[in-house]
């Protein structure tokens, strides 16, 4: 009986791997969809990462990495004493974190609007108008909020002259070009944004809103008992993904909306590692400023997810 049931679970076993191996060969074309993306995540994201060395070096170009001198830690020393690094370590994580917020606010405030809106035909429009910036690049809407914000011939600001107002420089005072930067931003992606909300109070038990009709909850409480609470996890998600890329700044918009009367107050990490690196052709500094730029953002993101798994009772899978 023992021999027969040894020889059951052999036979399995052997049965189960030649099902692997048949899976596998199956699925070869799979594997072969993967290859692209596999290929240019390794060339374009990985691949760069070699050139990090550079922070420890006084890199010249034409001498190369071999050739060029190891300098150690001195051009993270170089940074930190930079008169401008602090400011504009400061500019990228005030801009992150306004961004962040109003984002997210006026996100999932759009996204409850939207999912309580019962007209289908002014619905849809409305959901397909707010979704259109998202799909312009920054150098089209560059240019357009330039022509837009201009001062004295801006549609802008001849409707504030004419409400009796004086002509207000957006895109060349400190103080305003902060508060632009940061609407305009929350303006170009918080339709795109709402798809996620709007997808998870799809997946919303209906039950709840039945039990919460029953203890006689209206609209309103329904929204703000039900809906709200159930978006928490969403909510904290997405926050946390996006604190992957608070280092980031957005080179596009602020390359694209600045200028040197503003450098004060809008010059972030990536745009100033453009002038440093490649116009004043500093190449080690540069590298030094991208790495410590990396090291931040990734603790920021495994601080965020740790929290994230705390608050919510989850684990990390």
């Amino acid at each position: 009986m023992e021999t027969s049931l040894g020889k059951n679970k052999q036979e399995t076993g052997i049965f189960q791997k030649k099902m692997k191996v048949k899976r596998r060969k199956d699925s070869w074309h799979l594997y072969l969809m993967l290859l692209p993306a596999v290929i240019i995540i390794g060339t374009f994201s990985y691949g760069p990462m070699f050139g990090l060395v550079m922070a420890f070096q006084d890199y010249k170009p034409y001498l190369g990495i071999r050739g060029s001198e190891w300098i150690g830690l001195e051009n993270f020393k170089y940074l930190f004493e930079y008169p401008q690094s602090r400011e504009v370590i400061w500019n990228t994580l005030r801009f992150a974190f306004m961004k962040l917020f109003f984002s997210t606010l006026v996100t999932i405030s759009f996204a409850l609007l939207i999912n309580e809106l019962r007209v289908k035909w002014i619905r849809y429009p409305v959901q397909t108008m707010v979704f259109l910036p998202h799909f312009l690049s920054w150098v089209v809407l560059g240019g357009i909020f330039k022509e837009m914000l201009t001062p004295g011939t801006g549609i802008v600001n001849q409707f504030i002259e004419r409400l009796g107002f004086e002509s207000i420089f957006f895109l060349g005072e400190n103080s305003w070009f902060v508060a632009t930067v940061v609407a305009t931003d929350v303006w170009k992606g918080f339709g795109y944004g709402s798809i996620l909300y709007l997808a998870s109070m799809a997946g919303i038990n209906p039950a709840l809103y039945e039990a919460a009709e029953m203890d006689g909850a209206g609209r309103w409480k329904k929204m703000w008992y039900v809906t709200i609470p159930e978006l928490i996890p969403v909510i904290m998600l997405v926050t946390t993904i996006n604190l992957a890329f608070m280092m980031s700044g957005d080179f596009d918009q602020i390359f694209n909306l600045y200028s040197p009367l503003v450098y004060e107050k809008g010059d972030i990490i990536d745009t100033f590692v453009y002038r440093v690196g490649l116009i004043d052709l500093n190449y080690g500094f540069a590298a030094a400023v991208g790495f410590f730029k990396s090291i931040v953002g990734t603790i920021m993101i495994i601080t965020a997810f740790t929290v994230f798994t705390k608050l919510s009772g989850r684990k990390a899978r």
